[in-house]
């Protein structure tokens, strides 16, 4: 089975449902992943997420703030919460044909990169400590997995603009992206996107809304993130990411990841 599996940090569902309309019709994805819903469960715009083609619909979400969703042409079983963050919703998963597929929202940290003196810093490595721990856990259990979502940290040189000037930046700091590092050791993770594009290539997913002109200035960073096990990494097909995405009508600061894989 060929499934296409899509990311997207939406910074609000109701606002920007054309956007993913017109992600569904660019990428035809037979998973769509969201993140930062920010609306409760029973608001969701169920509706018109059916009307593009989506039937089954699964949400954990919260008022204003986070919020996460799956959308599937297929129907999904075993569906999970974690709640590494009490209050928090953040994580969502689903099973198909064997596979689950793990969607998150890592929280992003704020701006000052020291836990003594900033909570929200703290939290963000708490969390990637926790998911570090829960894949670990997963090396007994299901081997076929995907993991995505807006991760919040950019782990390469190549995946900020400035390598040395964002070293003291929260989402590449050292200590950010070493957390990175050790979730991805847990089960060996296979970063879809590098996959396909070498590591000595810039590539972004976000670009601030306080660039004026985001295309020209490229000050980006890639952000969100599509994973597989070593089991799946042979069945990989493809993986983009929509760069255009940004300049669609009332675009989210971030851009669809798009991967593409024989299950």
């Amino acid at each position: 089975m060929r499934l296409t599996i899509a990311t997207y940090n939406i910074n609000s569902v109701r606002i920007r449902l054309a956007e993913i309309r017109r992600l569904t019709e660019a990428a035809q994805p037979d998973i769509l992943c969201l993140q930062e819903t920010k609306v409760e469960n029973d608001l969701f715009p169920a509706e018109d997420i059916k009307a593009m083609g989506y039937k089954y619909i699964y949400v954990s979400g919260q008022k204003s703030y986070n919020g996460v969703a799956l959308l599937s042409r297929h129907e999904l079983s075993d569906i999970v919460h974690y709640d590494f963050l009490p209050g928090h919703k953040r994580h969502i998963s689903a099973s198909l044909k064997g596979v689950e597929i793990h969607n998150f929202y890592i929280p992003a940290g704020g701006d000052i990169p020291d836990r003594e003196v900033n909570q929200k810093f703290d939290e963000k490595l708490r969390y990637y400590a926790s998911m570090a721990e829960w894949s670990h856990e997963q090396r007994k259990k299901n081997k076929r997995m995907v993991m995505v979502g807006d991760f919040n940290v950019a782990p390469l040189e190549h995946d900020v603009w400035s390598h040395k000037q964002l070293l003291k930046i929260v989402s590449h700091t050292p200590i950010e992206t070493e957390a990175m590092a050790k979730l991805k050791d847990t089960l060996d993770w296979v970063d879809t996107s590098r996959h396909f594009v070498p590591h000595t290539e810039k590539l972004y997913s976000w670009w601030s809304y306080r660039n004026q002109d985001w295309a020209k200035s490229n000050r980006g960073r890639r952000l969100d993130h599509i994973w597989v096990t070593p089991e799946l990494a042979p069945g990989l097909v493809s993986s983009q990411i929509l760069r255009d995405a940004r300049s669609w009508d009332k675009a989210s600061d971030h851009v669809p990841v798009v991967t593409v894989v024989e299950v």
